[in-house]
């Protein structure tokens, strides 16, 4: 009695330190609005852990008094799964999923799983930052939320569990993939078999065998140490991978009209900023991969050519859900600077005005 007694006593000390910790790393005052920020990556060495825990930096100085921001990073709230019902239900009121979760909603963010559609980091971010990569997010509106912009990852690299130059290499294997039938479909062109997993059962898949590889970034891929499982990682810059920053209409609503004003102009310059860094964020990623003797693995131009022209038919597949018009104007803006993203504009907004 008396040793069950000390371990009751026991396990409410350990409670009561665990609330006055919590309570102490707290940044939110009485009175202030609190906005929880949920999403499933490290909070640090990656795009979109460091986009959000500057965001929260920004909106705790800034609008101290007024509003304060939490994150919880690395699934440790909810995942990407769970979160988009948490909005609606003023569980957290930011989040940023993978385009590959908005499936449901609509067609046209497929547009983002296309593979081989920017050649380069600065192609995609051009695009996102424009009025078009803006425009698509609307969609979201009937359902309850609110799209407020684009945090870039990188773009997507291969690795497995044996070597991979050609995409003949990729046959016969097992790959996680995101919940995208875009992605399903580019895996299938490899004559591979697609697995739709949750981010946070990946290392387990890999190391078990339940998969045989995955498509990520340098940052994914390092930060969840997914190269300590595989034999390697290819260079093949596939497709990208990007989050929309989400929130709910009611939670827009019913905040003050300066305090909504000076979140959301927060928000735009924090993703701008962020998106700025992800370029050297993956460089440092697989830098670290390399000095801790991860294979990486660079293809000629005869060997990329050959995974381009055996994935990037998967294309038509998809013209009718995400609209050629929209294709069209993503193409149109791979170049750089703003002279492309002007151009991309001009070529969405053509079909239009012929109409």
């Amino acid at each position: 009695m008396k040793n069950l007694l000390l371990g009751t006593i026991s396990l409410l000390a350990v409670a009561l330190a665990a609330t006055h910790a919590s309570a102490q790393d707290d940044p939110c005052g009485e009175g202030e609005t609190v906005i929880k920020f949920s999403h499933v990556v490290a909070a640090t060495g990656h795009p979109k852990g460091e986009a959000a825990e500057l965001l929260a930096k920004r909106i705790n100085e800034e609008m101290d008094g007024k509003a304060c921001m939490q994150v919880f990073a690395n699934s440790t709230l909810y995942d990407d799964d769970k979160v988009m019902e948490s909005l609606l239900l003023g569980d957290v009121q930011l989040a940023a999923p993978s385009l590959s979760k908005f499936e449901a909603y609509t067609k046209k963010l497929r547009l983002y799983d296309l593979p081989f559609l920017f050649p380069t980091l600065e192609d995609a971010n051009n695009y996102l930052a424009s009025d078009n990569a803006k425009e698509l997010l609307s969609a979201l509106d009937a359902e309850g939320y609110t799209g407020l912009g684009y945090i870039t990852s990188g773009l997507k690299q291969f690795s497995a569990n044996k070597p991979l130059e050609l995409p003949e290499d990729a046959a016969g294997l097992k790959f996680r993939v995101q919940t995208s039938d875009v992605a399903v479909a580019m895996i299938e062109a490899l004559e591979a078999s697609a697995q739709k997993l949750a981010f946070k059962e990946v290392y387990g898949a890999l190391q078990q065998g339940v998969v045989d590889g995955q498509e990520n970034t340098w940052c994914n891929t390092y930060t969840q140490k997914f190269f300590e499982v595989q034999d390697g990682i290819t260079e093949t810059n596939h497709q990208l991978l990007a989050y929309a920053v989400i929130s709910s209409q009611d939670f827009l609503d019913g905040l003050d009209e300066d305090v909504r004003e000076q979140f959301l102009t927060i928000v735009n310059e924090t993703l701008a900023e962020a998106n700025d860094n992800v370029a050297t964020q993956e460089a440092e990623c697989r830098k670290a991969m390399a000095d801790a003797g991860a294979t990486i693995r660079q293809l000629t131009d005869e060997q990329r050519e050959a995974w381009v022209s055996t994935m990037k038919p998967v294309w038509s597949q998809f013209e009718g859900d995400i609209g050629t018009d929209v294709i069209d104007a993503a193409v149109a803006m791979n170049g750089t600077g703003t002279e492309a993203a002007a151009a991309g504009d001009a070529a969405a907004a053509a079909p239009e005005a012929a109409n």
